[in-house]
């Protein structure tokens, strides 16, 4: 994928990603899973797309300090975590900072939890096909932990899909998940953002509003199914 071709925003990564997994369409034992908030409008797409449920699996990357965008792991609710070890060396990051900012990330995951469910029970992954999307992906630690949350809710298969991956992570993920998607894996990712033309920060109240959204549309969240 040259750097003057790129994903005109998510809603258009979502359509493209969607192309590559009509084998799921209609399935009513496939959910599909965004991460926020930037997985949210891609999965909308997804799910529209396939006519399966669709909600959030919530998890959060561990930011560097004084180095955000740079990721030394990964928390989801539910005792999850995973660590970037080469990363956590090479900064000289202390235990003591890594649980820090694990639990001020833990903190914001149980506050989302409310904001965008309502209430509502997390959806029920047992035995189901659970694909897990975002909008890109970097170091893989933030999907690496979905795909640990979902696991040990005994799903029955796990599928990541992403519209732009580096390389290097998609084959690591392979080991770790029943199928991989990524629609493009370039040489050099520079950053998943550099591949898209409106690559603008998705709020709260727009992932409850695509969640909505999905809800009226019939392709239900996964959590009201019976």
């Amino acid at each position: 994928m040259d750097s003057a071709v790129r994903f005109q925003d998510r809603a258009g990564a979502g359509g493209l990603l969607a192309t590559k997994l009509l084998r799921y369409s209609n399935c009513p034992d496939v959910v599909v899973l965004a991460i926020p908030r930037g997985g949210v409008p891609v999965a909308f797409e997804v799910a529209k797309r396939l006519n399966v449920s669709l909600d959030v699996v919530l998890v959060r990357k561990l930011g560097v300090p004084e180095h955000q965008e740079l990721a030394m792991g990964a928390v989801a609710l539910g005792d999850v975590r995973v660590l970037q070890s080469d990363v956590i060396q090479l900064n000289r990051i202390s235990a003591a900072l890594i649980e820090e900012v694990a639990t001020r990330e833990l903190k914001e995951l149980t506050r989302r939890n409310e904001m965008y469910r309502d209430s509502r029970p997390a959806p029920e992954v047992r035995g189901k096909t659970i694909i897990l999307v975002d909008d890109g992906l970097a170091t893989g630690s933030t999907m690496r932990a979905a795909a640990k949350a979902v696991k040990v809710q005994k799903c029955g298969r796990i599928v990541v899909a992403v519209p732009i991956a580096a390389f290097g992570v998609c084959e690591e993920l392979k080991s770790q998940v029943d199928e991989i998607i990524c629609a493009h894996t370039p040489k050099f990712l520079q950053s998943v953002g550099h591949w898209y033309e409106n690559f603008t920060q998705i709020t709260d109240d727009e992932v409850r509003k695509i969640l909505m959204r999905a809800k009226k549309q019939k392709f239900a969240l996964a959590s009201n199914e019976k």
